[in-house]
């Protein structure tokens, strides 16, 4: 734990010190994050300031980061006592740096970061409580409801979890009224889209296709159990009753899609990737699919979440999905 003085009482965070400990800081006590130049976090990962750069474009470039959400210039006193204005970068910049950097540092950062992490979901505490004040107990109460969707068995790796913790970041309030049947779907897409068995399944079959060519998947991929599999499936998202749609919503149809698919194996290998890609595509054809949001390692922890799931949680699977895709 590195500690500030000049932080409010309470405002501590616990951070990274490199085994050296001279990397200065900034510690930002309101915003609960740290500040870095470019110049510090080649120290703290033990390579040259260009790297970083390189690095930092990438993530931008790829849209990982918003760049003015991680990034601000701050007022720096150097040697000479000159104020001159550079450049910071705050700590989810420096942890998405950390995961790219190859480097005896960057693997003891990364091994650091996935203990921290990992102990937040396995131990159900943050790392600083007094950020949700008064709604503390009602963030452990939802962070234990997490813990039991979790598999007992060792199945999810810790970098899938750590996924898991990324995208559940933002539901933890949204579990416990949820439980109380007070989630609401104000922020959901209701529109029309048409959608068949047949157009799904000729998707799965081109991306087989894909997967042969790459020696990634052999015949028995996505091979119906039983004819029209797929279109049963569609059928229950689609159904209506009394005139009215079962699932109104479209995240409501692609959170039960990828369920479906994944959890009651229409096809006799392959149904993991099938759910994931029917997800996907049924978000894209919707156009509502946020590649920041749903990235490709969101995507695998999310189904191996599914997959690994009791069926009893059904529901609550269910409406953790659809909480993600809200808006």
């Amino acid at each position: 734990m590195i500690k500030n003085k000049s932080i409010k009482k309470n405002k501590e965070i616990a951070i990274y010190k490199d085994s050296k400990g001279n990397i200065d800081f900034r510690i930002d006590g309101d915003k609960e994050t740290l500040w870095a130049t470019q110049a510090d976090i080649a120290v703290l990962f033990d390579v040259q300031r260009p790297a970083i750069t390189k690095h930092l474009r990438n993530i931008f470039e790829t849209k990982e980061l918003d760049e003015k959400s991680v990034c601000s210039i701050l007022e720096h006193t150097a040697d000479d006592n000159k104020t001159y204005k550079v450049q910071y970068y705050n700590l989810d910049a420096i942890i998405s740096i950390g995961y790219r950097v190859n480097s005896k540092q960057a693997t003891r950062f990364r091994q650091w970061a996935t203990k921290t992490l990992k102990s937040h979901v396995s131990e159900g505490y943050t790392i600083n409580p007094n950020r949700i004040h008064k709604n503390y107990e009602a963030f452990l109460t939802a962070v234990e409801k997490v813990k039991k969707l979790l598999p007992e068995n060792d199945s999810i790796k810790n970098q899938d979890t750590l996924e898991l913790v990324k995208l559940f970041a933002n539901t933890w309030f949204s579990l416990d009224a949820y439980d109380k049947s007070e989630f609401t779907k104000k922020s959901l897409t209701k529109k029309q889209i048409k959608l068949s068995g047949e157009e799904l399944y000729k998707a799965i079959l081109e991306l087989k296709d894909e997967l042969m060519k790459k020696d990634e998947a052999t015949d028995l991929f996505a091979n119906e159990r039983n004819i029209n599999s797929i279109e049963g499936i569609v059928g229950n998202i689609f159904q209506s009753f009394g005139g009215k749609s079962v699932y109104e919503s479209i995240e409501e149809k692609a959170a039960h899609l990828l369920y479906f698919i994944v959890k009651n194996h229409p096809f006799s290998d392959g149904n993991k990737r099938s759910g994931a890609f029917s997800f996907v595509w049924f978000l894209r054809k919707a156009k509502i699919l946020n590649t920041n949001k749903i990235t490709p390692e969101a995507l695998t922890a999310l189904t191996l979440l599914v997959a690994e799931s009791d069926p009893k949680d059904k529901e609550q699977i269910v409406g953790l999905v659809m909480m993600l895709l809200g808006r």
